[in-house]
């Protein structure tokens, strides 16, 4: 149903394109006949033109797993406080970008920083809508430029974090996770939850040996569920590595793309001298900081997917951000 679902959106669209278009047809004659039909004649093509942005979005998400949703893992870098505050940041950014467009999250494990941020956390965002796709914009590594307010000197600081996007794996997808290659450890979960959230060993973690990934589930009151969650974060990141290894297995060396490490930031988030947002990929830049940190990220997502898609640029190529 879901996939009947999706299917049946173009269809949709294209009814709605041949309705509205045939409505502003109509406006037009009314007001060459000297009808008062300006603002509602306004008012269409600005739907139409924000429809007609929506769909080439949905046009440029074609990859095998863009249409699933999403796992979102954001690590602090090197840098203490100021690092765990930038990724608490970057936490709300996006559960504030699933709100605006109305999807579910779910926060699976997450572990509070010492003082101020939060060390790292792990959430789920459920919308059936692309999300995956949406959010490969974002994976990599986000610069914050600012005057510290841990800082008694109000001196700038330039802190990191790290921005991981998996696709959530359907059940038909066959990931081999042999028993013996599953460490498996039971703990008690820390922070918010309760007597029976911390005093029981009821988080759980699991460690694939052969490639080293370690997932871990804290979030819920029993140990079934998390164990549940830490498959489901598992099988994906189990895909996504499989994946990767054939990406790069095909891949040719691409200079304008950055690998995800603490050397190539994607984008840059600039609060102090002045404020911008500038994605260095595609140098888009956006000067309203507040509006992109509270979850406003859509013109950045379409940029990187035209500039995934045809190479396009969104601004010039001069980077005027500080070092």
């Amino acid at each position: 149903m879901q996939e009947r679902k999706r299917l049946e959106v173009p269809f949709a669209d294209v009814a709605a394109i041949n309705s509205a278009t045939s409505d502003i047809e109509t406006l037009f004659e009314l007001a060459r006949e000297g009808e008062p039909v300006t603002a509602e004649l306004e008012r269409e093509i600005t739907t139409l033109t924000e429809r007609l942005e929506r769909i080439e979005t949905r046009m440029l998400l074609s990859g095998e797993n863009d249409a699933r949703d999403a796992i979102v893992t954001i690590h602090p870098g090197a840098g203490g406080t100021e690092s765990q505050d930038w990724a608490e940041m970057l936490e709300r950014m996006y559960l504030r970008w699933a709100e605006r467009h109305g999807y579910k999250t779910e926060i699976t494990d997450r572990q509070e920083g010492d003082g101020a941020g939060i060390k790292s956390v792990t959430f789920e965002i459920n919308g059936n809508d692309n999300i995956y796709g949406k959010l490969q914009s974002e994976a990599g590594v986000h610069r914050l430029v600012r005057i510290s307010p841990f800082d008694s000197n109000a001196r700038r600081h330039t802190s990191f974090a790290s921005v991981f996007i998996y696709p959530q794996i359907d059940d038909d997808i066959q990931i081999d996770i042999k028993p013996e290659d599953l460490k498996v450890d039971v703990f008690r979960a820390s922070g918010a939850g309760g007597q029976h959230v911390n005093r029981t060993e009821s988080a759980v973690r699991f460690t694939h040996l052969p490639t080293g990934i370690v997932v871990q589930c804290q979030n819920e009151r029993s140990q079934h569920k998390n164990r549940s969650s830490a498959m489901k974060q598992l099988r994906a990141k189990l895909y996504e590595y499989e994946m990767e290894k054939k990406r790069a297995a095909d891949r040719k060396v691409e200079d304008t793309k950055l690998e995800i490490n603490f050397g190539s930031q994607i984008r840059s988030y600039v609060l102090a001298p002045y404020r911008m947002v500038k994605d260095l990929r595609t140098r888009l830049a956006i000067g309203d900081v507040d509006r992109v940190l509270d979850g406003d990220l859509d013109s950045l997502t379409q940029a990187y997917l035209v500039w995934r898609k045809t190479g396009k640029l969104a601004g010039d190529a001069k980077d005027d951000l500080p070092d």
